[in-house]
């Protein structure tokens, strides 16, 4: 399949400080903003041990072939090229955060995970913080939604770390309807957290999991997984929630074992990309529509600025309501 470059370093930099204000004066629920599955998977440590979100065989096996065993880790855990800042650039909004401690480390150290180790978390949130600086207009969904090897110390230290990286600019928990970009910016707001853990309940910058459900197909076949989006999207609640569509096929342990060597991105990901980016272009935002659509390997397609186009499509209802009025 042929790629093409998803424009980084172009206006996808701006582009919700570029939107209409009919757009931003609309509840960001029912705008399209893309996003990207297991965000930070760009880099992996193979030094490390195995992550303790895999299955017991898995870390055997890890355990009795070592260095293979991890190469064929990398080639299936990646699912981003893309660094965070490239992925902002891009056009990026949504981020899919895994996040663990390493059970051998000291300390309270966050990591993270998607089978083997990443980065820190506190480096990952610094550079997206160091780009809200100079775009002040954009506006991230930060989404973690799995914890791993954590005890109530460790989701205290994350708490306290997001709060204070991103300090003002966190967005408190208010109703869903309510969030317009207008909204964000009149508060200088540009970060919503979804902390799926009851850590962070009654802390007020802490969205709850619930306010983004993201159904999972499961799935390595295009046509079910395109069939689950369609009825997910059908059963979207229509009060009190953003919604995430994953575009994504997920290997099985017989995917693997057939495209050992080829990866995620050669085997599965590359030859049904057209398949999925059909169903994608396809869509409307507004209500019952899709609102953040995911996808690996984001930079494979034009992913982010077909998503973000989509948006035009609200831009022509409202003005067709606006002429009959």
């Amino acid at each position: 399949m042929k790629t093409r470059p998803a424009g980084i370093g172009s206006s996808r930099a701006d582009w919700m400080g570029s939107l209409s204000p009919e757009l931003t004066a609309m509840p960001l629920k029912y705008l399209a903003v893309p996003g990207s599955h297991d965000s930070f998977t760009f880099w992996v440590d193979v030094q490390a041990p195995v992550g303790p979100d895999q299955k017991a065989f898995v870390k055997y096996l890890a355990t009795i072939f070592r260095h293979m065993a991890k190469k064929v880790m990398v080639k299936w855990s990646m699912t981003q090229n893309l660094t965070f800042k490239e992925q902002l650039d891009a056009g990026i909004r949504y981020f899919d955060l895994r996040v663990s401690s390493k059970p051998s480390e000291p300390g309270r150290e966050i990591y993270f995970i998607h089978g083997l180790f990443g980065h820190k978390v506190r480096d990952g949130l610094s550079d997206i913080n160091s780009f809200l600086d100079k775009h002040r207009k954009e506006v991230v969904f930060l989404d973690f939604n799995h914890h791993y090897a954590m005890e109530a110390e460790h989701h205290a230290y994350l708490i306290s770390m997001l709060q204070e990286v991103f300090g003002s600019k966190l967005c408190r928990a208010s109703s869903v309807e309510a969030i317009t970009l207008d909204f964000l910016w009149e508060r200088k707001y540009q970060v919503i957290v979804f902390y799926h853990h009851m850590s962070a309940k009654g802390c007020p910058v802490m969205w709850p999991g619930n306010k983004i459900p993201a159904p999972w197909a499961n799935t390595t076949k295009p046509n079910k997984l395109i069939q689950f989006l369609e009825t997910t999207l059908q059963e979207r609640s229509e009060q009190g929630s953003f919604h995430v569509s994953q575009a994504i096929l997920t290997p099985k342990v017989n995917t693997v074992a057939k495209g050992l060597v080829w990866g995620l991105r050669n085997y599965l990901v590359e030859r049904n990309l057209p398949a999925i980016m059909t169903w994608v272009e396809a869509q409307k935002p507004g209500a019952g529509g899709v609102n953040i659509i995911t996808s690996d390997f984001v930079e494979l397609t034009d992913f982010a600025n077909t998503v973000i186009k989509l948006n035009n499509l609200l831009l022509s209802d409202e003005r067709d309501r606006s002429r009959a009025a």
